[in-house]
């Protein structure tokens, strides 16, 4: 490779004006042209690229062109994913249901779809294990258990994550770190304790990175949480994030039913039944609230 030479490849992170492009055979530090800024484009980790060799020396290239991205999230700042695998931990710290459906709504508006992973089955019961999967299976998402400390789950995970891009999502302190380490061998990331007095784990990781796994596997790990905004959206929209709503509103007395303060709806006699779980139900009711808050505000 010399300068002049063009190359293609993806970009895996990006540190201090510098997003770093593997291609295959050597990883460039580059910089974007100033034609992305005018054009309001910001490059993210998870996008191809191309770009041109300006030192061969010191592998430094420029970024020249960014293909067109399936998907983009500001939170991670993401491109390009296949699914998402949202990490919490079964116990220490116990599992946010309302930090999930955050988290979730945000992958359903991009259309990732995503697996639940509850790490440290170890440390909980298996009665807590089965209150979860009967508040999120019913939703559709998948569940999976496993311990990434004590190795278990790890081949399950591993199945799950081949041939795809996988952005690794949670809170704090859930492990992600310690299934990274467990995943692969060539980066080991830095692992924490969790805060005794808070209950939530110190951030470990500092910025989203891609990992290739394998030729067609990239893992994205990513900074901890400890909360998300809602996504910006009209509230009318906030139902079809909720999947198991959908078999439910041609039943509603009235077209366009919001499922909140309506008589005779499906949606809430389904909660009343045990169809749709309490717990989405009240974080629907939250997520409807605060989008209708955004909206006063906005007018």
């Amino acid at each position: 490779m010399k300068k002049g030479d063009t190359a293609s490849g993806r970009i895996i992170r990006g540190i201090g004006g510098f997003y770093y492009l593997d291609t295959g055979a050597e990883v460039l530090a580059c910089r974007a042209r100033g034609i992305f800024r005018k054009r309001g484009i910001k490059p993210l980790v998870g996008d191809y690229a191309e770009a041109q060799v300006t030192d061969a020396a010191d592998l430094e290239a420029s970024i020249t062109e960014i293909r067109p991205r399936k998907n983009a999230l500001i939170r991670p700042a993401v491109a390009n994913a296949d699914q998402a695998a949202v990490f919490f931990s079964l116990h220490d710290p116990e599992p946010d249901s309302l930090l999930l459906d955050r988290f979730l709504l945000w992958m359903e508006r991009q259309g990732i779809p995503v697996t639940i992973c509850f790490n440290k089955e170890d440390l909980g019961t298996e009665e807590e294990l089965r209150r979860w999967e009967a508040i999120y299976r019913p939703a559709g998402y998948r569940i999976l258990a496993l311990s990434a400390a004590g190795g278990r789950g790890i081949d399950e995970m591993r199945s799950l994550l081949k041939g795809r891009t996988t952005i690794l999502a949670g809170p704090s302190g859930a492990g992600k770190s310690t299934l990274t380490n467990a995943l692969q061998s060539g980066i080991v990331m830095e692992t924490g304790e969790i805060s005794r007095k808070l209950k939530r784990g110190r951030h470990t990781t500092r910025r989203a990175e891609l990992i290739r796994l394998d030729e067609d596997t990239w893992l994205c790990d990513t900074p901890g949480f400890t909360s998300l905004e809602t996504p910006a959206m009209v509230k009318e929209d906030l139902q079809a994030c909720f999947p198991e709503f959908a078999a439910y509103p041609e039943r509603c007395r009235f077209q366009g039913c919001a499922h909140m303060a309506e008589p005779d709806c499906a949606v809430k006699q389904a909660v009343e039944d045990g169809g749709i779980s309490h717990e989405r139900y009240r974080n629907y009711r939250s997520f409807y609230q605060e989008l209708t808050d955004m909206e006063r505000r906005r007018y």
